[in-house]
């Protein structure tokens, strides 16, 4: 077990199975020394545990927490590429996408669920450039969606 999946265990969490994709295109992709994740949806079990817009069906904090869980599916697509997540020399780029209400401006603070879980897990080399965006709707009407960019170590 890499020393990451060790931290994940110490916080109560462990690595899910990778996401299969929804249509036609990979979970990650390595080039270089970089790998970027699709857009990872708060997939468990095969199921979302919550669907609708975030500030009407959703509230900030289950978006949060979905975020979270976004965050773990996209930790399992980089080791999915990468091998060992013990390789990841740092988080580089987070970008979530927030299915919101009309009237919803939180994004932030919703994919700060995404943000939290990854320097919690890699501390430091957890530290990332984001944006928080709100849509309109998400695929299979999921309230929270993110993709992260990593830089392994060469």
């Amino acid at each position: 077990m890499s020393a990451v999946e060790e931290k994940l265990a110490a916080l109560g969490l462990s690595l899910p199975e990778v996401v299969p994709p929804l249509a036609a295109y990979q979970p990650a992709v390595r080039s270089g020394v970089y790998v970027y994740t699709a857009g990872q949806l708060p997939m468990v079990e095969g199921k979302l545990p919550v669907t609708g817009k975030v500030g009407a069906e959703v509230t900030a904090e289950e978006g949060k927490d979905l975020a979270r869980i976004c965050a773990l599916n996209a930790l399992a697509a980089v080791k999915s590429v990468a091998g060992d997540l013990d390789r990841i020399a740092r988080v580089v780029k987070v970008t979530g996408f927030v299915a919101s209400a009309a009237d919803f401006t939180g994004q932030p603070g919703v994919i700060n669920g995404a943000s939290e879980l990854l320097a919690e897990v890699l501390g430091d080399k957890g530290v990332h450039a984001r944006s928080a965006v709100g849509v309109a709707v998400l695929p299979m009407d999921a309230p929270v969606e993110v993709e992260v960019q990593v830089e392994l170590v060469p």
